[in-house]
Protein backbone atom coordinates (compact mmCIF):
# COMPACT_ATOMS: atom_id res chain seq x y z
CA UNK A 1 0.00 0.00 0.00
CA UNK A 2 2.68 2.52 0.96
CA UNK A 3 4.41 1.97 -2.33
CA UNK A 4 0.95 2.01 -4.60
CA UNK A 5 0.83 5.77 -2.51
CA UNK A 6 4.08 6.72 -3.61
CA UNK A 7 3.61 6.13 -7.06
CA UNK A 8 0.36 7.84 -6.96
CA UNK A 9 1.75 10.38 -5.60
CA UNK A 10 5.01 10.87 -8.23
CA UNK A 11 1.68 10.54 -11.05
CA UNK A 12 0.39 13.63 -9.12
CA UNK A 13 4.04 15.36 -8.63
CA UNK A 14 4.16 15.05 -12.67
CA UNK A 15 0.65 15.88 -13.53
CA UNK A 16 1.23 19.57 -14.78
CA UNK A 17 3.76 18.42 -17.36
CA UNK A 18 1.76 15.75 -18.40
CA UNK A 19 -1.21 18.19 -19.20
CA UNK A 20 -1.06 20.24 -22.21
CA UNK A 21 0.54 23.33 -22.96
CA UNK A 22 -2.24 25.78 -22.98
CA UNK A 23 -3.58 24.35 -19.47
CA UNK A 24 -0.22 25.53 -16.94
CA UNK A 25 0.39 28.46 -19.43
CA UNK A 26 0.27 31.73 -17.83
CA UNK A 27 -2.73 33.93 -17.71
CA UNK A 28 -2.09 37.75 -17.55
CA UNK A 29 -5.01 39.85 -16.60
CA UNK A 30 -5.43 42.93 -17.80
CA UNK A 31 -6.71 44.63 -14.60
CA UNK A 32 -3.75 43.52 -12.80
CA UNK A 33 -1.80 45.75 -15.24
CA UNK A 34 -3.95 48.56 -14.63
CA UNK A 35 -7.12 48.58 -16.94
CA UNK A 36 -10.08 49.90 -15.52
CA UNK A 37 -12.50 48.08 -17.68
CA UNK A 38 -15.33 50.83 -16.49
CA UNK A 39 -16.32 51.81 -19.75
CA UNK A 40 -14.73 55.66 -18.88
CA UNK A 41 -10.98 55.30 -18.79
CA UNK A 42 -8.53 54.50 -21.57
CA UNK A 43 -7.33 51.13 -21.02
CA UNK A 44 -5.25 50.52 -24.11
CA UNK A 45 -1.58 51.52 -22.30
CA UNK A 46 -2.68 48.65 -19.52
CA UNK A 47 -3.94 46.16 -21.92
CA UNK A 48 -0.91 46.97 -24.35
CA UNK A 49 1.54 46.30 -20.86
CA UNK A 50 -0.35 43.17 -20.39
CA UNK A 51 0.67 41.85 -24.02
CA UNK A 52 3.68 42.54 -23.59
CA UNK A 53 4.34 40.73 -20.03
CA UNK A 54 2.58 37.44 -21.90
CA UNK A 55 4.50 37.88 -25.12
CA UNK A 56 6.54 34.69 -26.19
CA UNK A 57 3.43 32.46 -24.80
CA UNK A 58 0.50 33.64 -22.77
CA UNK A 59 -2.77 34.66 -22.47
CA UNK A 60 -4.27 37.84 -22.03
CA UNK A 61 -7.58 37.82 -20.08
CA UNK A 62 -10.44 40.39 -20.09
CA UNK A 63 -13.28 39.73 -17.08
CA UNK A 64 -16.19 41.24 -17.94
CA UNK A 65 -16.98 45.06 -18.26
CA UNK A 66 -16.38 47.76 -21.01
CA UNK A 67 -12.76 48.37 -21.76
CA UNK A 68 -12.57 51.84 -23.73
CA UNK A 69 -9.41 50.87 -26.11
CA UNK A 70 -7.20 52.68 -29.04
CA UNK A 71 -4.57 50.90 -30.65
CA UNK A 72 -3.84 47.22 -29.15
CA UNK A 73 -0.93 45.54 -30.52
CA UNK A 74 -0.77 41.78 -31.14
CA UNK A 75 2.22 39.80 -30.48
CA UNK A 76 3.51 36.04 -31.51
CA UNK A 77 2.43 33.38 -29.37
CA UNK A 78 -0.61 35.08 -27.53
CA UNK A 79 -4.64 34.85 -27.15
CA UNK A 80 -6.87 37.42 -26.11
CA UNK A 81 -9.48 35.96 -24.24
CA UNK A 82 -13.04 37.60 -23.80
CA UNK A 83 -15.09 36.33 -20.75
CA UNK A 84 -19.15 36.74 -20.64
CA UNK A 85 -19.71 39.81 -20.89
CA UNK A 86 -16.58 41.95 -22.49
CA UNK A 87 -16.81 44.94 -24.18
CA UNK A 88 -13.99 46.25 -26.34
CA UNK A 89 -14.75 49.91 -27.25
CA UNK A 90 -12.98 51.78 -29.48
CA UNK A 91 -12.09 55.34 -28.26
CA UNK A 92 -13.66 58.41 -29.91
CA UNK A 93 -9.76 59.96 -29.16
CA UNK A 94 -8.00 59.90 -32.58
CA UNK A 95 -4.81 59.94 -30.38
CA UNK A 96 -5.61 56.98 -29.25
CA UNK A 97 -4.67 55.17 -32.41
CA UNK A 98 -1.12 54.12 -34.04
CA UNK A 99 -0.14 56.37 -36.95
CA UNK A 100 -1.18 54.62 -40.26
CA UNK A 101 2.42 53.29 -41.59
CA UNK A 102 3.66 54.17 -45.03
CA UNK A 103 2.73 51.92 -48.40
CA UNK A 104 4.11 53.27 -51.65
CA UNK A 105 1.29 51.19 -52.89
CA UNK A 106 -1.56 52.42 -51.87
CA UNK A 107 -2.58 54.08 -55.70
CA UNK A 108 -3.76 50.88 -56.30
CA UNK A 109 -6.35 49.57 -53.38
CA UNK A 110 -8.90 51.69 -51.07
CA UNK A 111 -7.06 53.52 -48.07
CA UNK A 112 -7.99 51.01 -45.70
CA UNK A 113 -6.83 48.36 -47.66
CA UNK A 114 -2.81 49.60 -47.74
CA UNK A 115 -2.50 50.42 -43.91
CA UNK A 116 -3.12 48.54 -40.83
CA UNK A 117 -1.33 49.71 -37.97
CA UNK A 118 -4.08 52.57 -37.35
CA UNK A 119 -6.53 49.77 -36.58
CA UNK A 120 -8.24 49.01 -32.86
CA UNK A 121 -6.23 45.58 -32.70
CA UNK A 122 -3.41 45.23 -35.35
CA UNK A 123 -0.54 42.71 -35.91
CA UNK A 124 2.18 42.14 -38.27
CA UNK A 125 4.48 39.56 -38.94
CA UNK A 126 3.37 36.88 -35.99
CA UNK A 127 2.49 33.57 -35.88
CA UNK A 128 0.48 31.90 -33.55
CA UNK A 129 -2.09 33.90 -32.45
CA UNK A 130 -5.88 34.02 -31.29
CA UNK A 131 -8.39 36.07 -30.64
CA UNK A 132 -11.34 34.35 -28.27
CA UNK A 133 -14.38 33.92 -26.31
CA UNK A 134 -18.01 36.06 -26.00
CA UNK A 135 -17.16 39.05 -26.12
CA UNK A 136 -18.25 42.37 -27.92
CA UNK A 137 -15.82 44.58 -29.98
CA UNK A 138 -17.64 48.00 -30.51
CA UNK A 139 -16.05 50.04 -33.09
CA UNK A 140 -18.96 53.01 -33.21
CA UNK A 141 -16.23 55.42 -33.17
CA UNK A 142 -14.11 54.02 -35.70
CA UNK A 143 -14.14 55.71 -39.10
CA UNK A 144 -15.15 54.56 -42.92
CA UNK A 145 -13.45 57.49 -44.18
CA UNK A 146 -9.93 57.86 -46.17
CA UNK A 147 -6.87 58.59 -43.54
CA UNK A 148 -9.06 58.55 -40.53
CA UNK A 149 -7.24 56.87 -37.30
CA UNK A 150 -9.14 53.91 -35.99
CA UNK A 151 -10.43 52.66 -39.47
CA UNK A 152 -10.79 49.03 -38.59
CA UNK A 153 -11.67 46.82 -35.85
CA UNK A 154 -8.99 44.06 -36.62
CA UNK A 155 -6.20 44.26 -38.80
CA UNK A 156 -3.62 41.44 -40.05
CA UNK A 157 -0.80 41.65 -41.72
CA UNK A 158 1.51 38.86 -42.83
CA UNK A 159 0.81 36.66 -39.68
CA UNK A 160 0.63 32.82 -39.90
CA UNK A 161 -1.70 30.43 -37.89
CA UNK A 162 -4.60 32.89 -36.69
CA UNK A 163 -7.56 31.77 -34.77
CA UNK A 164 -10.84 34.34 -34.44
CA UNK A 165 -13.02 32.56 -32.80
CA UNK A 166 -16.69 33.52 -31.04
CA UNK A 167 -16.77 37.31 -30.50
CA UNK A 168 -18.65 39.54 -32.35
CA UNK A 169 -18.16 43.02 -33.44
CA UNK A 170 -20.52 45.56 -34.15
CA UNK A 171 -19.93 48.80 -36.30
CA UNK A 172 -16.31 47.47 -37.51
CA UNK A 173 -15.42 50.57 -39.33
CA UNK A 174 -13.80 50.69 -42.66
CA UNK A 175 -13.49 46.47 -42.20
CA UNK A 176 -14.51 44.45 -39.00
CA UNK A 177 -12.13 41.71 -40.13
CA UNK A 178 -9.07 42.36 -42.54
CA UNK A 179 -6.71 39.58 -43.17
CA UNK A 180 -3.98 40.59 -45.45
CA UNK A 181 -1.12 37.96 -46.19
CA UNK A 182 -2.45 35.84 -43.53
CA UNK A 183 -1.76 31.59 -43.65
CA UNK A 184 -3.55 29.01 -41.86
CA UNK A 185 -6.50 31.24 -40.58
CA UNK A 186 -9.56 30.18 -39.47
CA UNK A 187 -12.40 32.06 -38.38
CA UNK A 188 -15.06 30.45 -36.50
CA UNK A 189 -18.36 31.49 -34.43
CA UNK A 190 -18.13 35.22 -34.92
CA UNK A 191 -21.29 37.56 -35.32
CA UNK A 192 -20.75 40.71 -37.49
CA UNK A 193 -22.71 43.29 -37.68
CA UNK A 194 -21.41 46.95 -39.24
CA UNK A 195 -21.54 49.79 -41.26
CA UNK A 196 -19.27 48.63 -44.14
CA UNK A 197 -17.37 45.05 -45.06
CA UNK A 198 -17.83 42.39 -42.47
CA UNK A 199 -14.58 39.96 -43.59
CA UNK A 200 -11.93 40.69 -46.11
CA UNK A 201 -9.55 38.01 -46.43
CA UNK A 202 -6.64 39.38 -49.00
CA UNK A 203 -3.83 37.72 -50.69
CA UNK A 204 -4.06 34.78 -47.52
CA UNK A 205 -4.09 31.07 -48.01
CA UNK A 206 -5.65 28.01 -46.11
CA UNK A 207 -8.38 29.72 -44.93
CA UNK A 208 -11.72 28.12 -42.94
CA UNK A 209 -14.35 30.74 -42.49
CA UNK A 210 -17.33 28.92 -40.55
CA UNK A 211 -20.59 29.11 -38.59
CA UNK A 212 -20.28 32.88 -39.36
CA UNK A 213 -23.78 35.81 -39.16
CA UNK A 214 -22.38 38.94 -40.97
CA UNK A 215 -24.61 41.70 -41.46
CA UNK A 216 -23.84 44.49 -44.01
CA UNK A 217 -26.08 46.38 -45.34
CA UNK A 218 -23.67 49.31 -47.23
CA UNK A 219 -21.08 46.33 -48.37
CA UNK A 220 -19.94 43.06 -48.82
CA UNK A 221 -20.32 40.75 -45.63
CA UNK A 222 -17.36 37.84 -46.54
CA UNK A 223 -15.03 39.10 -49.46
CA UNK A 224 -11.48 37.64 -50.50
CA UNK A 225 -9.43 39.47 -52.55
CA UNK A 226 -6.07 40.15 -54.43
CA UNK A 227 -5.06 43.86 -53.78
CA UNK A 228 -1.85 45.04 -54.29
CA UNK A 229 -0.85 46.21 -51.11
CA UNK A 230 2.09 43.63 -50.00
CA UNK A 231 3.92 45.48 -53.21
CA UNK A 232 3.23 42.68 -55.14
CA UNK A 233 0.11 40.25 -56.29
CA UNK A 234 -0.18 37.18 -54.27
CA UNK A 235 -3.04 34.71 -54.54
CA UNK A 236 -5.69 33.99 -52.03
CA UNK A 237 -6.16 29.74 -52.63
CA UNK A 238 -7.03 27.22 -50.72
CA UNK A 239 -10.04 28.49 -49.00
CA UNK A 240 -13.62 27.33 -47.27
CA UNK A 241 -16.84 29.12 -46.42
CA UNK A 242 -19.46 27.21 -44.86
CA UNK A 243 -22.48 27.28 -42.94
CA UNK A 244 -22.99 30.77 -42.75
CA UNK A 245 -25.23 33.74 -42.92
CA UNK A 246 -25.18 36.63 -44.76
CA UNK A 247 -27.43 39.95 -45.08
CA UNK A 248 -28.53 43.82 -45.53
CA UNK A 249 -30.51 44.23 -42.55
CA UNK A 250 -30.56 47.67 -40.63
CA UNK A 251 -26.88 48.13 -38.82
CA UNK A 252 -27.20 46.60 -35.58
CA UNK A 253 -30.41 44.74 -36.38
CA UNK A 254 -28.77 41.12 -36.52
CA UNK A 255 -27.33 41.89 -32.81
CA UNK A 256 -30.07 43.01 -31.22
CA UNK A 257 -32.23 40.37 -33.02
CA UNK A 258 -34.98 42.60 -34.61
CA UNK A 259 -33.93 41.82 -38.17
CA UNK A 260 -34.89 45.82 -39.43
CA UNK A 261 -35.74 46.35 -42.96
CA UNK A 262 -36.06 50.11 -43.50
CA UNK A 263 -33.16 50.88 -45.36
CA UNK A 264 -33.56 50.32 -49.48
CA UNK A 265 -30.66 50.60 -50.60
CA UNK A 266 -26.52 50.90 -50.21
CA UNK A 267 -24.49 54.41 -50.29
CA UNK A 268 -24.04 53.24 -54.20
CA UNK A 269 -27.58 53.62 -54.89
CA UNK A 270 -28.16 49.43 -55.10
CA UNK A 271 -30.54 47.45 -52.59
CA UNK A 272 -28.71 46.41 -49.32
CA UNK A 273 -25.41 44.90 -49.98
CA UNK A 274 -24.49 42.06 -47.28
CA UNK A 275 -23.22 39.15 -49.74
CA UNK A 276 -20.28 36.73 -50.29
CA UNK A 277 -17.80 37.89 -53.14
CA UNK A 278 -14.83 37.13 -54.80
CA UNK A 279 -13.21 40.72 -56.52
CA UNK A 280 -13.33 43.39 -56.74
CA UNK A 281 -9.77 43.92 -56.12
CA UNK A 282 -8.17 40.98 -58.27
CA UNK A 283 -4.54 41.02 -59.66
CA UNK A 284 -3.89 38.48 -57.17
CA UNK A 285 -5.34 35.04 -58.36
CA UNK A 286 -8.18 32.90 -56.52
CA UNK A 287 -8.01 29.33 -56.62
CA UNK A 288 -9.50 26.50 -54.76
CA UNK A 289 -12.14 28.15 -53.10
CA UNK A 290 -15.37 26.04 -51.78
CA UNK A 291 -18.24 27.78 -50.60
CA UNK A 292 -21.05 25.79 -49.08
CA UNK A 293 -24.00 25.86 -46.91
CA UNK A 294 -24.46 29.90 -47.12
CA UNK A 295 -27.90 31.96 -46.17
CA UNK A 296 -28.36 34.82 -48.02
CA UNK A 297 -31.17 37.22 -46.97
CA UNK A 298 -32.26 40.74 -47.97
CA UNK A 299 -28.60 40.92 -50.25
CA UNK A 300 -27.29 41.40 -52.97
CA UNK A 301 -26.29 37.75 -54.70
CA UNK A 302 -23.20 35.91 -55.46
CA UNK A 303 -20.38 37.53 -57.45
CA UNK A 304 -17.19 36.36 -58.75
CA UNK A 305 -15.07 39.18 -60.19
CA UNK A 306 -12.00 39.30 -61.92
CA UNK A 307 -11.15 42.69 -62.87
CA UNK A 308 -7.80 43.59 -62.51
CA UNK A 309 -6.00 41.07 -63.81
CA UNK A 310 -6.16 37.91 -62.04
CA UNK A 311 -6.94 34.36 -62.83
CA UNK A 312 -10.08 33.13 -61.32
CA UNK A 313 -10.70 29.24 -61.53
CA UNK A 314 -11.62 26.11 -59.52
CA UNK A 315 -14.07 27.20 -57.44
CA UNK A 316 -17.03 24.92 -55.85
CA UNK A 317 -20.40 26.76 -54.59
CA UNK A 318 -23.35 24.83 -53.47
CA UNK A 319 -26.07 24.43 -51.11
CA UNK A 320 -27.01 28.13 -51.49
CA UNK A 321 -30.36 29.54 -50.50
CA UNK A 322 -30.92 33.52 -51.18
CA UNK A 323 -34.43 35.13 -50.20
CA UNK A 324 -35.11 38.99 -50.78
CA UNK A 325 -32.13 39.70 -53.79
CA UNK A 326 -31.29 43.29 -54.62
CA UNK A 327 -29.54 42.43 -57.82
CA UNK A 328 -28.61 39.39 -59.80
CA UNK A 329 -28.42 36.40 -57.84
CA UNK A 330 -25.73 34.99 -59.88
CA UNK A 331 -22.99 37.47 -61.02
CA UNK A 332 -19.88 36.10 -62.75
CA UNK A 333 -17.88 38.84 -64.32
CA UNK A 334 -14.29 39.02 -66.32
CA UNK A 335 -13.30 42.58 -66.54
CA UNK A 336 -10.36 44.97 -67.66
CA UNK A 337 -10.68 48.14 -64.64
CA UNK A 338 -6.92 46.71 -64.29
CA UNK A 339 -6.29 48.46 -61.02
CA UNK A 340 -3.20 47.16 -60.92
CA UNK A 341 0.83 47.67 -62.10
CA UNK A 342 1.21 49.55 -65.66
CA UNK A 343 1.72 46.54 -68.07
CA UNK A 344 -0.95 43.70 -66.19
CA UNK A 345 -2.64 41.64 -68.16
CA UNK A 346 -6.37 40.89 -68.60
CA UNK A 347 -6.92 37.84 -66.52
CA UNK A 348 -9.32 34.60 -66.72
CA UNK A 349 -12.39 33.16 -65.42
CA UNK A 350 -13.10 29.11 -65.61
CA UNK A 351 -13.67 26.12 -64.10
CA UNK A 352 -16.55 27.40 -61.90
CA UNK A 353 -19.24 24.99 -60.85
CA UNK A 354 -22.38 26.51 -58.93
CA UNK A 355 -24.65 24.05 -57.96
CA UNK A 356 -27.99 22.93 -55.87
CA UNK A 357 -29.02 26.94 -55.25
CA UNK A 358 -32.63 28.24 -53.79
CA UNK A 359 -33.30 31.73 -54.82
CA UNK A 360 -36.92 33.40 -54.05
CA UNK A 361 -37.85 37.18 -54.93
CA UNK A 362 -35.26 38.69 -56.68
CA UNK A 363 -34.98 41.58 -58.05
CA UNK A 364 -36.31 41.60 -61.91
CA UNK A 365 -33.77 44.12 -63.44
CA UNK A 366 -30.98 42.26 -63.93
CA UNK A 367 -31.12 38.42 -64.12
CA UNK A 368 -28.35 36.14 -63.51
CA UNK A 369 -25.22 37.33 -65.52
CA UNK A 370 -22.41 35.86 -66.88
CA UNK A 371 -20.38 37.69 -69.10
CA UNK A 372 -16.66 38.24 -70.10
CA UNK A 373 -15.25 41.31 -72.33
CA UNK A 374 -14.36 41.03 -76.13
CA UNK A 375 -11.47 38.87 -76.82
CA UNK A 376 -11.57 37.52 -73.24
CA UNK A 377 -14.11 34.75 -72.50
CA UNK A 378 -15.56 33.49 -68.96
CA UNK A 379 -14.84 29.87 -69.58
CA UNK A 380 -15.86 26.57 -68.44
CA UNK A 381 -18.85 27.13 -65.99
CA UNK A 382 -21.22 24.75 -65.02
CA UNK A 383 -24.41 25.53 -63.59
CA UNK A 384 -27.18 22.70 -62.31
CA UNK A 385 -30.08 21.86 -59.47
CA UNK A 386 -30.80 26.32 -59.49
CA UNK A 387 -34.10 27.18 -59.07
CA UNK A 388 -34.46 31.60 -59.29
CA UNK A 389 -37.61 33.08 -58.74
CA UNK A 390 -37.55 36.86 -59.91
CA UNK A 391 -40.36 39.41 -58.74
CA UNK A 392 -40.76 40.16 -62.88
CA UNK A 393 -43.09 42.59 -64.08
CA UNK A 394 -40.89 44.70 -66.86
CA UNK A 395 -40.44 44.67 -70.42
CA UNK A 396 -38.13 44.51 -73.61
CA UNK A 397 -39.47 48.32 -74.31
CA UNK A 398 -38.62 49.84 -70.71
CA UNK A 399 -34.99 47.77 -71.65
CA UNK A 400 -34.92 49.78 -74.82
CA UNK A 401 -36.34 53.24 -73.32
CA UNK A 402 -33.29 53.22 -70.36
CA UNK A 403 -31.49 56.12 -70.15
CA UNK A 404 -28.96 57.28 -72.13
CA UNK A 405 -25.82 56.63 -69.90
CA UNK A 406 -26.95 52.88 -70.03
CA UNK A 407 -27.02 52.51 -73.59
CA UNK A 408 -24.10 50.71 -75.52
CA UNK A 409 -21.77 53.97 -76.93
CA UNK A 410 -21.15 52.98 -80.11
CA UNK A 411 -24.93 53.36 -81.11
CA UNK A 412 -25.11 56.91 -79.45
CA UNK A 413 -22.12 57.98 -81.70
CA UNK A 414 -23.87 56.36 -84.95
CA UNK A 415 -27.56 57.64 -84.23
CA UNK A 416 -26.54 60.96 -82.54
CA UNK A 417 -27.68 60.24 -79.13
CA UNK A 418 -30.82 58.27 -80.08
CA UNK A 419 -31.46 55.63 -78.17
CA UNK A 420 -31.75 52.31 -80.13
CA UNK A 421 -34.28 50.32 -81.26
CA UNK A 422 -32.67 46.92 -80.57
CA UNK A 423 -32.99 46.14 -76.91
CA UNK A 424 -30.64 43.33 -76.90
CA UNK A 425 -27.35 45.89 -77.47
CA UNK A 426 -26.06 46.13 -74.06
CA UNK A 427 -23.41 48.12 -73.05
CA UNK A 428 -19.91 46.32 -72.19
CA UNK A 429 -18.46 48.49 -69.69
CA UNK A 430 -15.24 46.36 -69.61
CA UNK A 431 -13.16 48.84 -67.67
CA UNK A 432 -15.90 49.98 -65.23
CA UNK A 433 -16.38 48.53 -61.74
CA UNK A 434 -18.17 45.57 -61.64
CA UNK A 435 -21.85 45.50 -60.21
CA UNK A 436 -24.63 43.79 -62.07
CA UNK A 437 -26.34 47.48 -62.18
CA UNK A 438 -23.15 48.28 -64.78
CA UNK A 439 -25.07 47.33 -67.87
CA UNK A 440 -28.58 48.78 -66.72
CA UNK A 441 -31.64 46.85 -67.17
CA UNK A 442 -31.37 43.37 -69.16
CA UNK A 443 -33.06 42.00 -71.97
CA UNK A 444 -33.24 38.81 -70.46
CA UNK A 445 -35.48 38.31 -66.83
CA UNK A 446 -33.43 34.63 -65.86
CA UNK A 447 -29.63 34.86 -67.66
CA UNK A 448 -27.69 36.52 -69.55
CA UNK A 449 -24.71 35.35 -71.05
CA UNK A 450 -22.30 36.92 -73.29
CA UNK A 451 -18.58 36.68 -74.18
CA UNK A 452 -18.43 33.02 -72.80
CA UNK A 453 -17.14 29.63 -74.18
CA UNK A 454 -17.96 26.28 -72.83
CA UNK A 455 -20.93 27.02 -70.40
CA UNK A 456 -23.29 24.36 -69.30
CA UNK A 457 -26.98 24.63 -67.67
CA UNK A 458 -28.51 21.47 -65.87
CA UNK A 459 -31.38 21.12 -64.56
CA UNK A 460 -32.04 24.82 -64.06
CA UNK A 461 -35.28 26.07 -63.68
CA UNK A 462 -35.96 30.58 -63.98
CA UNK A 463 -39.57 32.10 -63.25
CA UNK A 464 -41.63 35.08 -62.30
CA UNK A 465 -43.55 36.33 -59.56
CA UNK A 466 -45.63 39.06 -62.03
CA UNK A 467 -45.73 38.21 -65.77
CA UNK A 468 -42.33 39.46 -66.97
CA UNK A 469 -42.11 40.18 -71.22
CA UNK A 470 -38.22 39.72 -71.67
CA UNK A 471 -37.30 36.08 -72.93
CA UNK A 472 -35.70 33.78 -70.14
CA UNK A 473 -32.77 33.48 -71.45
CA UNK A 474 -30.50 35.78 -73.92
CA UNK A 475 -27.14 34.33 -75.25
CA UNK A 476 -25.09 36.71 -77.04
CA UNK A 477 -21.56 36.31 -78.56
CA UNK A 478 -21.22 33.07 -77.17
CA UNK A 479 -19.17 29.37 -78.07
CA UNK A 480 -20.12 25.54 -76.88
CA UNK A 481 -23.22 26.65 -74.56
CA UNK A 482 -25.63 23.63 -73.60
CA UNK A 483 -29.12 23.68 -71.98
CA UNK A 484 -30.28 20.33 -70.50
CA UNK A 485 -33.38 20.11 -68.18
CA UNK A 486 -33.92 23.38 -68.40
CA UNK A 487 -37.48 25.28 -67.89
CA UNK A 488 -38.49 28.54 -68.20
CA UNK A 489 -41.57 30.55 -67.13
CA UNK A 490 -42.64 32.71 -70.45
CA UNK A 491 -45.08 34.83 -71.71
CA UNK A 492 -47.59 34.76 -74.38
CA UNK A 493 -45.62 35.85 -77.51
CA UNK A 494 -42.19 35.94 -75.70
CA UNK A 495 -39.63 34.11 -77.12
CA UNK A 496 -37.85 32.01 -74.45
CA UNK A 497 -34.34 31.47 -76.06
CA UNK A 498 -32.73 34.73 -77.98
CA UNK A 499 -29.27 34.00 -79.49
CA UNK A 500 -26.38 36.31 -80.90
CA UNK A 501 -23.55 35.31 -82.79
CA UNK A 502 -23.87 32.20 -80.75
CA UNK A 503 -21.79 29.10 -82.04
CA UNK A 504 -22.35 25.42 -81.08
CA UNK A 505 -25.22 25.17 -79.06
CA UNK A 506 -27.70 22.73 -77.94
CA UNK A 507 -30.86 22.32 -75.95
CA UNK A 508 -32.46 19.33 -74.53
CA UNK A 509 -35.35 18.19 -72.93
CA UNK A 510 -35.91 21.38 -71.59
CA UNK A 511 -38.95 24.21 -72.19
CA UNK A 512 -38.03 24.49 -76.06
CA UNK A 513 -37.68 21.65 -78.32
CA UNK A 514 -34.51 19.57 -78.71
CA UNK A 515 -32.09 21.59 -81.66
CA UNK A 516 -28.84 21.77 -81.98
CA UNK A 517 -27.66 24.92 -84.09
CA UNK A 518 -24.10 25.43 -85.81
CA UNK A 519 -23.85 28.88 -85.98
CA UNK A 520 -26.42 31.89 -85.29
CA UNK A 521 -26.48 35.81 -86.19
CA UNK A 522 -30.10 35.58 -84.65
CA UNK A 523 -32.27 33.45 -83.40
CA UNK A 524 -35.51 33.23 -81.24
CA UNK A 525 -36.26 29.89 -79.74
Amino acid sequence: MTRLWAECWFVIALAPWLLPAQVHSAVFDVKSYGAKGDGKALDSPAINQAIEAAAGGGTVHFPAGTYVTGSIRLRSNLALQFEPGTTLEASADPAAYDAAEPNQWDQFQDFGHSHFHNSLIWGEGLENVSIQGPGLISGKALARERGAAGDKAIALKLCRKVTLRDFSILSGGHFGILATGVDNLTIDNVTIDTNRDGIDVDSCSNVRISNASVNTPNDDAIVLKGTHALGFARPTENVTIVNCLVSGYDIGSLLDGTYKRTVKQAPDRDGPTGRVKIGTESEGDFRNITIANVVFDRSRGLALESVDGAHLEDIAISNITMREVSNAPIFIRLGSRMRAPEGTAVGSLRRVNISNVVVYDADPRYGSIISGIPGHDVEDVKLSDIRILYRGGLTLDQVAKQPAELVNTFFFRATGGVPPREPYATPEREKEYPEPSMFGMLPAYGFFIRHATGIELNNVEVGYMKEDRRPAFVLDTVKGIDLEHVKAQKASGVPTIVLRSVEDFSVYRSSVPDAHVDKADRKEM
